[in-house]
């Protein structure tokens, strides 16, 4: 998947003039340069991954029943589709979920990633986050944005039953995830290509959330800054013990110097080992449940030295897919840049919108929960 920045130019005076009615006191944490915003969209491009390129898939086309399936590494039967939830798939289609349910040695082995024994208030792994995410300034920006609070929330509310519905294993916890550093297409006047919203937007959607009794997860596009100078100033929002961080490495670009939008970023391990340790800090000096972070990637370059990433009990890393196109190249992008490059849990990202442009059905809950490992963190864009 790639995303173009030029449908975000067309909302970004839109995201500028909204946020005044958010800005009820000053707010030292929104730069100057806040009208060079320019807003991620969900109008880029498709997921971009290796095996998609391969003219024939290599792994198998069929898989038997009570193939392996989820987080615990038990056997488990397929999740059959419940009234309602049909969908007409092609032949590749069927083919790339068939691969992804086929027992496969080399990596079912390396699944569940070996780990101690949760922490009390720990989310994963016995239960299921369903999250909305955007920002509430533009509508282009995500689900969170696109609807009327209360037509959101509903919305979210239907979302959450359909996964509880799914998998009555595991209780869905539902979450708001909202951009609160977002990317920009100009430097504006710290050359940074980033903007940081209001603390005033995020307490609203914290207000949202807290009414829902659901999480609130905030999401960082840091532009050519840094994890380390854009983290510190949420601090105070993560010592509460229901809110949790993303960070976007797409939008990282102090390695190549590009415009956001113009090239993927990536962000290395040492960067994401840095963030877990913000978090950690923050966990164990406040007494606080295991905090949780959320890593976007939809191609391999995006997230370097996997391998090196460490977590701690105090949080719980989820490494996200979040690529939009058809079923078959969102398994195949699980597959390679997720399922086989483990780091802790998994998350699969679903959007309303791109994932169906091409006249796909969107995945259903039951479809995705035959992914192995079973993702247990899902986002709706």
């Amino acid at each position: 998947m790639f995303r173009s920045f030029s449908s975000q130019r067309l909302a970004a005076a839109a995201l500028v003039t909204l946020a005044a009615a958010f800005s009820g006191c000053a707010d030292k944490n929104i730069p100057a340069d806040s009208v060079s915003v320019t807003p991620r969209s969900t109008a880029g491009g498709e997921v971009i991954t290796d095996t998609a390129r391969k003219a024939t898939f290599v792994r198998a086309a069929t898989a038997p029943a009570g193939a392996s399936s989820g987080t615990s590494g038990a056997a488990v039967q397929d999740v059959a589709l419940p009234a309602g939830e049909s969908a007409k798939r092609t032949h590749r289609d069927s083919i790339a979920l068939a691969s992804m349910t086929k027992a496969d040695n080399l990596l079912d082995k390396k699944w569940p990633v070996k780990m101690p024994a949760p922490l009390p208030g720990a989310i994963f792994p016995a239960n299921r986050v369903v999250a909305f995410y955007g920002n509430p300034l533009v509508k282009k920006m995500g689900v969170l944005g696109e609807y009327p609070k209360d037509e959101m929330l509903a919305k979210l509310d239907r979302e959450v039953a359909r996964w509880a519905k799914a998998d009555p294993s595991h209780p869905v916890i539902p979450a708001l995830h909202v951009i609160v550093t977002v990317a920009s297409g100009t430097p504006g006047k710290n050359g940074l290509y980033r903007t940081q919203m209001f603390d005033t937007m995020t307490n609203t959607i914290y207000a949202w959330a807290k009414a829902k009794h659901a999480l609130l997860f905030m999401d960082v596009q840091i532009g050519k800054s840094s994890l380390q100078a854009e983290l510190p100033r949420l601090k105070t929002f993560l010592e509460n013990p229901d809110v949790h961080l993303g960070i976007d490495p797409e939008f990282a670009m102090a390695t190549s110097g590009a415009v956001p939008g113009t090239k993927i970023g990536t962000l290395d391990a040492r960067d994401i080992n840095w963030a877990v340790k913000f978090l950690d800090d923050i966990a164990t000096s406040k007494n606080l449940p295991p905090k949780i972070l959320v890593v976007h990637r939809f191609t391999r370059k995006m997230v370097t030295n996997s391998k090196d990433i460490r977590f701690t009990p105090h949080v719980q890393v989820v490494m996200d897919m979040d690529g939009w196109g058809p079923p078959w190249l969102k398994f195949d992008s699980y597959h390679d840049y997720v399922k086989a490059e483990p780091v802790q849990f998994t998350g699969f990202k679903l959007f309303f919108h791109n994932d169906v442009k091409k006249g796909d059905q969107m995945l259903t809950p039951s479809e995705v929960l035959r992914l192995n490992p079973r993702p247990l963190y899902i986002q709706y864009q």
